[in-house]
């Protein structure tokens, strides 16, 4: 049980069945979203859904969700699938079959693959819907949809608590954020029982709070819903042809229009670690957003904790080698300072600064990286200097490389952010990996 900001008298605790929320968790079927692209990560997801996008040194982005089920009690797991998504399947298969199907527990995919009609998963909803009479096969009581393209950690069974206390037809979490940054997220507008009485999805002019007139309430795209209305709601959409088929812009509207009893969950009350008054979540959709948020990993005490044995992440892990450093001449020393450096990884006389490498990179003697992520599997040749730079998996920098020097000539080969942060793929070094023909 983490420790909970309600103290003794915590709603979400009961002392009759151990963790909060055993007993629901148990019967509660979580089906995550992880079939979109993430156009605006650009290259990055060229050939990879953006749930299988690297994160955080050894881990996809998927994982988190992933591993927040399972810390969370919940053991009976689909994953929707659809755009480009053979590098997630192989990572669901490698990093999650440790689930007992002698215990009714999985993790089943759930591939687009035309079983009600002729056409693809056209929007949320229906990606939910087309795959009903395999959930109806599991006979839950709760059916939890979840977005696999987030970083967070959550303890879901309090929100499953919070949703049965309060007798909900269907429960969204909730996070406060600034009302520039609302305009990509649905916002909510509730009452003093934390009934939400309008919603509004990817609003131009997002409404904000009351009494808060920076701060909005958008929605983290985690639903609970009873599993026999979320049936109903989805066959009465699919019915309809001008529907989207899309919880946001559809489902949502229309159960608050006709007065079901919709409520919103504060984060605040299943955020695990929180650090402060501010839970973490973050939508790493942008290029920017994702060197980011990889290196704030870097500081002395990031605000996403990957060291708290009780809520662990769980992964595909390749079975490689420690990290190694060497050479220790006044002309040329291995070493890495504020820096994340994983297994298999060999820093051969380089400097490390503010940067986080995944797996099996290996930076050559004089180089220098600063304030960048590589995504493993990489070779850095002898004076290398790469600086503010996303390195995608598989890319050979050849010796002499500078990357993040010279911002002119960066945009004639690379693709360079806003913030001038650069992406180099093998496609943009020439560099082919993967073969269409």
């Amino acid at each position: 049980m983490i420790d909970c900001r309600h103290g003794k008298n915590c709603p979400y605790k009961n002392e009759d069945q151990g963790p909060a929320g055993s007993r629901l968790a148990r019967n509660t079927l979580a089906v995550v979203l992880a079939g979109g692209r993430g156009s605006r990560l650009g290259p990055l997801t060229d050939w990879r859904a953006k749930p299988a996008v690297p994160f955080a040194g050894k881990f996809r982005i998927i994982d988190f969700t992933l591993s927040n089920c399972v810390n969370s009690g919940i053991r009976r797991i689909g994953v929707a699938t659809q755009y480009k998504a053979q590098s997630l399947i192989r990572h669901v298969q490698r990093g999650w079959s440790f689930l007992d199907g002698r215990f009714n527990e999985f993790i089943e995919l759930l591939p687009a693959q035309q079983r009600v009609t002729a056409d693809w998963y056209r929007g949320t909803a229906d990606a939910v819907y087309q795959n009903l009479d395999l959930l109806r096969a599991h006979a839950p009581e709760y059916i939890l949809v979840l977005a696999g393209d987030h970083v967070y950690k959550m303890d879901y069974a309090r929100m499953l608590v919070d949703h049965a206390a309060r007798k909900a037809d269907m429960t969204i979490a909730c996070i406060k954020v600034p009302v520039r940054d609302a305009t990509g997220l649905g916002v909510m507008q509730v009452d003093e029982d934390g009934r939400i009485i309008g919603f509004q999805e990817k609003p131009a002019e997002p409404q904000p709070m009351p009494g808060h007139p920076d701060v909005a309430l958008g929605s983290m795209g985690i639903y609970v819903f009873n599993a026999a209305f979320l049936y109903e709601q989805l066959i009465r959409d699919a019915d309809l042809r001008a529907s989207a088929h899309d919880f946001g812009k559809d489902i949502i509207p229309h159960l608050i229009e006709r007065g079901y009893r919709v409520m919103a969950h504060d984060f605040k009350d299943s955020c695990v670690n929180m650090i402060g008054e501010v839970p973490y979540w973050r939508d790493v959709g942008t290029i920017d957003a994702f060197w980011e948020s990889n290196l704030d990993l870097t500081h002395v005490t990031p605000d996403l904790n990957l060291y708290d044995a009780k809520w662990p992440i769980w992964t595909h892990q390749e079975q490689l080698p420690p990290a190694k450093f060497v050479f220790d001449d006044e002309t040329r020393r291995g070493e890495a300072i504020d820096a994340l450096v994983s297994g298999g990884c060999i820093i051969s006389g380089a400097t490390v600064r503010r940067s986080l490498l995944f797996s099996k990179v290996h930076v050559h003697s004089f180089s220098q990286i600063e304030d960048s992520v590589l995504l493993g599997n990489n070779d850095v040749g002898r004076n290398c200097v790469i600086r503010r730079a996303v390195i995608d998996k598989g890319c050979n920098l050849p010796p002499g490389t500078h990357i993040g020097v010279d911002p002119d000539e960066d945009r004639r080969r690379f693709l360079v952010t806003e913030r001038g942060v650069t992406l180099v793929t093998p496609d943009m070094l020439g560099q082919q990996i993967h073969h269409l023909r």
